[in-house]
């Protein structure tokens, strides 16, 4: 009866000791994870502030702009943009030091496997993504738009002003194409306008110049309309026409940094309407929208590698697991950076490139994972 009232004693504390480690992991991780985030924040501003001065005075940037338009909004973004790098740098930094101070080797040894080590990192990892996930679909995109305006007015302007031969469909059947245009002004160069019917053009616009107004409203000067029927051919010419076209200038001129200012379901809806115009140059937004899920995963990826890896006690001690932990994260990175330039380039889909890094690594963390310490 004593032994009896003994084991059950026993698994009541083993599930008290469980919830306790469980409570110290995540605070170790979520602790440490936010100070190496504000250690490299203020290294990264610092950086940034000692690069960008020289424009700041040049352009007379006001400095409640500087701090409100710009580093209160960076902040958050730069955090965004390097979750996953943060993340692993915090699961190696004080996994290590359990595991160099013998703490790992306590808990496993008091009957804790690897497996239920993991839970309290995963679930750690979980607040993080799905946190970062929310800000980067929701929160951070509006506030990019102040970010992104006042680097292109105070530092360097980034926004594609001027194009050449664009192409795209402004409805159904119906065709536009510009030979240039010029946002400074307003105006296109060689535009026609091409209408079919059955695979069949129908009518044909074209004229010297069109100039927008304002939402869809364009004035186009100097046209020749071409109405074809079978055999007959029916032309009309004029000086001046106004007409409404359900196209706006930012739906051709794309800068690099337009995707970071949608939100995510603006991004897909976004996506959809370009491909159905069949504008071509919109690799870098379809980046964006994967890349916000792929970090997710990413997040997961990461934490099992680092776990894995530094719970190892080993004879280099701590700084060895560190080194090795920030030279595999930097080379995820750099690999992250090479695959989405080849999608930006067409040579493979921008769904492959932003995966294939999960993909690959998600191979070392489960080979890692199978050789570390139970």
């Amino acid at each position: 009866m004593e032994s009896r009232y003994d084991a059950e004693n026993s698994k009541q504390n083993m599930r008290k000791l469980f919830t306790i480690l469980d409570l110290y992991i995540i605070k170790k991780f979520l602790g440490t994870y936010i100070f190496t985030i504000m250690l490299f924040i203020a290294i990264t501003i610092i950086i940034d502030v000692n690069t960008k001065i020289d424009s700041f005075i040049k352009n007379a940037a006001p400095t409640s702009a500087i701090i409100t338009d710009y580093y209160l909004i960076f902040i958050p973004y730069f955090i965004n943009a390097f979750s996953p790098l943060f993340v692993f740098i915090t699961v190696i930094f004080f996994t290590s030091r359990l595991a160099d101070n013998s703490e790992i080797i306590a808990m496993l040894s008091s009957g804790l496997n690897f497996d239920r080590l993991l839970k309290p990192y995963m679930i750690s990892a979980t607040i993080i993504a799905v946190s970062t996930l929310f800000l980067n679909s929701y929160i951070i995109p509006p506030g990019n738009i102040k970010r992104i305006d006042f680097e292109n007015k105070y530092v360097k302007s980034k926004k594609v002003e001027f194009d050449t031969h664009i192409q795209l469909e402004v409805e159904p059947n119906v065709n536009a194409y510009f030979d240039q245009y010029d946002s400074y002004s307003g105006t296109g160069r060689g535009f026609s306008l091409d209408r079919f019917e059955d695979k069949k053009l129908v009518s044909r616009l074209t004229a010297k110049s069109i100039k927008w107004d304002s939402l869809y409203h364009w004035t186009i000067s100097d046209y020749t309309i071409r109405d074809f029927m079978g055999m007959r051919e029916k032309v009309t010419s004029g000086e001046q026409i106004d007409t409404v076209l359900m196209i706006v200038p930012s739906d051709f001129l794309i800068s690099v940094n337009d995707s970071e200012q949608m939100t995510t379901p603006q991004l897909k809806s976004y996506i959809n309407r370009q491909k159905k115009r069949g504008i071509g140059n919109i690799q870098l937004f379809e980046i964006e929208y994967h890349n916000r899920y792929a970090s997710v995963f990413s997040a997961f990826i990461l934490t099992l590698i680092g776990v894995s890896l530094s719970s190892r006690k080993i004879k280099g001690g701590m700084g060895l697991n560190i080194g090795f932990g920030l030279l595999l994260s930097f080379s995820y990175i750099l690999f992250m950076q090479i695959s989405s330039s080849f999608a930006v380039s067409g040579m493979v889909s921008p769904f492959v490139a932003v995966w294939i890094p999960n993909v690959m690594y998600a191979g070392i963390a489960i080979f890692l994972y199978k050789i570390a310490p139970r």
